[in-house]
């Protein structure tokens, strides 16, 4: 007699099949011994190399740049089984999608990346996730194992079972608890797609402590409209609906532009917070967009200060 799959079962093997997809084509993409996401300071002592405008001073090799006579800085060699923190936003506005993936499905398939990636250091990963109602902290420990076991925890909050209150969210309060975690400084990872206020400052005081990179995630339609008649659309965070008649040209110029307009404007003030900032669409091949991003971090090996 046939048995039927629980939904659990279900899900533990996407998980299973995306983290074996992930770390596949990683693998051919990355080579040599990559740190991680974003290369951090560390503590212990590294090569030297000549300045760059922008590196800290205060990593000024001052022999070597008696010696040569230009001035030189001494890197450092990332430190090992430090803590990674993933903050992932799942509220109401993740339950979208109009490629082959939901925000919130991209959100997921970066957070298994990220295990992939820091587990290979020794690092532990914790997670802490903020839907619309509550936010869960899970603790963070090393090992392929518990990677599995935070995947499926986090897939279990759905941000399409969430019927939120109008406003509300607990994303910014998610970044303070990031902020005040005790721990030594260690890489945060903040996964979102911003379509909320009031992020700036709780995003300073994270890269205050971390060496931040904040993932945005966006689907195409939240940047440009295809000409479908007259629509609907509905806000997942607020409820609020809105007629548009797609067929006007100024309707969907206007659209793409502020599309433009608010990823610029992201990016401008994930920047002006000291974090790195990695955007990452649905319709995309985002694992690709994630090693392009990791071998350019690797190979500048420049952390960015807060401002």
């Amino acid at each position: 007699m046939a048995t039927t799959k629980s939904a659990d079962d279900r899900t533990r093997e996407i998980l299973r099949r995306l983290e074996l997809d992930v770390e596949r084509r990683l693998d051919g993409l990355l080579q040599g011994d990559y740190r991680g996401l974003v290369s951090g300071l560390g503590s212990e002592p590294g090569d030297t190399r000549g300045y760059r405008p922008g590196d800290d001073v205060r990593r000024m090799d001052w022999n070597v740049t008696a010696r040569t006579g230009e001035p030189h800085v001494r890197d450092t060699v990332a430190d090992r089984e430090l803590k990674t923190s993933v903050l992932v936003d799942l509220s109401p506005s993740l339950d979208f999608g109009t490629s082959t993936l939901r925000k919130a499905d991209l959100a997921i398939a970066v957070v298994a990346a990220t295990g992939i990636l820091t587990e290979r250091s020794g690092n532990r990963l914790g997670a802490i996730v903020a839907t619309a109602n509550e936010i869960h902290e899970l603790r963070a420990r090393s090992g392929r194992r518990h990677l599995m076991a935070l995947l499926q925890r986090i897939a279990t909050y759905d941000p399409a079972s969430v019927v939120a209150h109008p406003h509300q969210t607990l994303f910014c309060d998610a970044l303070h608890r990031l902020a005040a975690t005790r721990h030594r400084s260690g890489l945060a990872v903040v996964i979102s797609d911003l379509l909320r206020s009031g992020w700036d400052d709780p995003l300073r005081a994270v890269t205050q402590r971390h060496e931040t990179l904040m993932v945005e995630v966006v689907d195409p339609r939240e940047l440009t409209l295809p000409n479908v008649g007259i629509i609907e659309l509905r806000d997942r965070q607020t409820g609020t609906v809105t007629e548009i008649d797609t067929r006007s040209d100024k309707v969907r110029a206007r659209y793409e532009e502020a599309g433009r307009d608010r990823l610029a404007d992201h990016a401008q003030r994930v920047r002006r917070a000291g974090a790195d900032h990695l955007v990452l669409r649905t319709d995309s091949d985002w694992v690709i967009d994630l090693a392009r991003f990791v071998d350019h971090r690797r190979r500048s090996h420049r952390p960015r200060r807060p401002r």
